[in-house]
């Protein structure tokens, strides 16, 4: 059995304060009955590594995720870093967080090993997890993380529901997913941002993977979910790169999402 605890720390006079806590074994669950205030923060407690599905807010819903540590913390997004995510998130005076084991059954389906809805730039040991050498403008709507948490949509760009992962243009942009444990993975799908005339998009990306292989995948123009295949193997990442732009005027291909179907090893 696994002992949490979920916990609201408030950026208060003199320093950051317990606003709220609550503990359980195998699951627990938060009400938060006050409004978020700049530098808030939520932080979940474990005392073993493992599959959790949590809910940080109501609005987003929950993710099966894998802890490798024994706390994660996710800052309350304000301004500019709120931008990604729903308007309905994270705001009013009644928030309902929970956490809770992952099933046996969750844990050993076929499933789309990308998918991490609360995905940070600072990730403490919370996977899947997605970083990148460049992200345009250092704007959270082009965050690398944006291009995980599930949202599908590619037909504008900006605030969300549009957010991507944006690549400034860099012919050497690269972004990398970690698993933080070894899965096995044989399919791979892409949507590619698709807000064209403004949007162009890339005819060709490579695929590294962490046991050393890499897979060219030829793309085309689409708003539609790009797909391949390949032999089951075991790895720890993958990578995004050699992303070879279509000759076209726009200067601006993007991603909005890419999954990694697979299972647990």
């Amino acid at each position: 059995m696994a002992k949490m605890e979920l916990k609201i720390m408030e950026n208060g006079q003199n320093g950051m304060e317990t606003a709220a806590v609550n503990s359980g074994t195998d699951e627990v669950g938060l009400v938060y009955a006050a409004e978020y205030t700049d530098g808030d923060r939520i932080v979940f407690r474990v005392d073993e590594k493992g599959y959790y599905v949590i809910q940080l807010d109501d609005a987003m819903g929950e993710s099966l995720v894998y802890i490798n540590t024994d706390n994660i913390e996710f800052p309350v997004p304000f301004g500019e870093k709120k931008a990604c995510y729903s308007p309905k998130s994270f705001t009013g005076d009644k928030h309902l967080l929970y956490a809770r084991k992952a099933t046996d059954g969750e844990i050993a389906t076929y499933r789309n090993l990308c998918l991490n809805r609360y995905d940070i730039h600072e990730n403490g040991g919370c996977y899947p997890h997605a970083s990148a050498n460049i992200e345009t403008r250092g704007e959270s709507v082009f965050a690398a993380k944006n291009a995980i948490n599930g949202n599908r949509e590619n037909h504008s760009h900006g605030d969300w529901p549009y957010e991507s992962w944006g690549i400034n243009m860099d012919v050497n942009a690269e972004m990398l997913v970690e698993f933080g444990r070894t899965v096995t993975a044989d399919k791979a799908r892409m949507y590619t941002r698709s807000d064209f005339p403004h949007d162009s998009w890339w005819t060709q990306v490579t695929l590294q993977f962490s046991d050393g292989s890499e897979l060219i995948w030829d793309l085309e123009k689409s708003d539609l979910a790009h797909e391949i295949t390949f032999p089951a193997k075991q790895i720890e990442w993958v990578r995004l790169c050699r992303l070879i732009k279509a000759d076209d005027p726009s200067p601006f291909p993007a991603l909005s999402q890419l999954e990694v179907y697979g299972t647990e090893v």
